[in-house]
């Protein structure tokens, strides 16, 4: 075996909580973890050259240690001690720095693809022990599906999952840092947290109409204040039929839940057209492996 392709797939937070800020400067987080039918592609081939060399479709990312997918297939080698070279090509089209874990999601891709390209036998475990070196979000998008993520985001819990739906992406033309967003964040005592429980419970019901009502991210009351782009989405979204919309991770995506696909398609040819609110619009669904 000299190739593999494989899919690294988007997620969405079904809910976000922020529980303390640790001493090692990392926050303890409670999240529901969503998969996206929304891909990267990830093509590797073993090569008689040594080193990793990189293409991607998009020129302004890095092709070095910059880029998740390179140092996932550089940890890889490292862990099963092989010098052999590798030539990589990352089509995206997951959003970049959009609060879907793309690079995160290319990073687990890249360690699964390598451990099958490998016949390393590597577990689901050791390749999460690993994916935790590249990144918080890396270990569940190694897992996949709907699940509970505590800790750093590194302890995982399978969750009942989502009920089908159609769920719209926006993305408005704005960048915003992740570090800015958390230090920003003020855990106060009056500060109202998302109910995860009532969010695990419509989950296991299959009652999407409840999971939506209660469905919450915290990092919003950031975000939301210095972008209010995102709450003109957000309420945008609703106006169209939207169960409910939320902000993806600390942002800056906006994501509607439809029960009805031909209500989330005209919402969807909307946004299309009027994109004040953002340039990068998909519609997708979720994705369970």
């Amino acid at each position: 075996m000299n190739s593999i392709s494989i899919k690294a797939y988007a997620k969405i937070n079904l809910g976000l909580d922020v529980l303390r800020k640790r001493e090692d400067g990392y926050h303890d987080v409670c999240m529901i973890m969503q998969s996206l039918d929304l891909y990267d592609t990830i093509t590797i081939n073993k090569s008689t050259t040594a080193g990793i060399k990189m293409k991607t479709n998009l020129s302004y990312l890095p092709i070095d240690q910059g880029n998740l997918v390179f140092k996932a297939a550089a940890l890889f080698l490292e862990t099963i001690s092989v010098q052999e070279g590798l030539d990589i090509q990352l089509d995206k089209m997951i959003p970049v720095a959009a609060g879907l874990a793309g690079g995160s999601s290319d990073a687990a891709a890249t360690l699964r693809g390598l451990n099958e390209l490998y016949q390393a036998g590597l577990t689901v475990e050791e390749l999460k022990k690993l994916g935790v070196k590249l990144g918080a979000d890396v270990p569940y998008c190694i897992m996949l599906g709907t699940a509970l993520s505590e800790g750093i985001g590194e302890v995982l819990t399978p969750l009942a999952p989502m009920s089908e739906c159609t769920i719209l992406l926006v993305k408005p033309d704005i960048n915003v840092s992740t570090k800015y967003v958390y230090e920003n964040l003020r855990l106060t005592s009056d500060v109202v947290h998302p109910d995860i429980e009532a969010m695990i419970t419509s989950l296991t019901k299959g009652d999407l109409f409840n999971l939506s009502n209660t469905m919450d991210n915290i990092l919003q009351s950031v975000t939301i204040t210095d972008y209010p782009i995102i709450t003109a989405i957000k309420d945008k979204m609703k106006e169209l039929g939207a169960l409910t919309s939320l902000m993806s991770g600390s942002g800056p995506t906006v994501f509607g839940i439809y029960n009805d696909f031909n209500t989330a398609e005209n919402a969807y040819q909307y946004f299309k057209k009027y994109q004040s609110y953002g340039k990068q619009v998909y519609l997708t669904k979720p994705y369970w492996p």
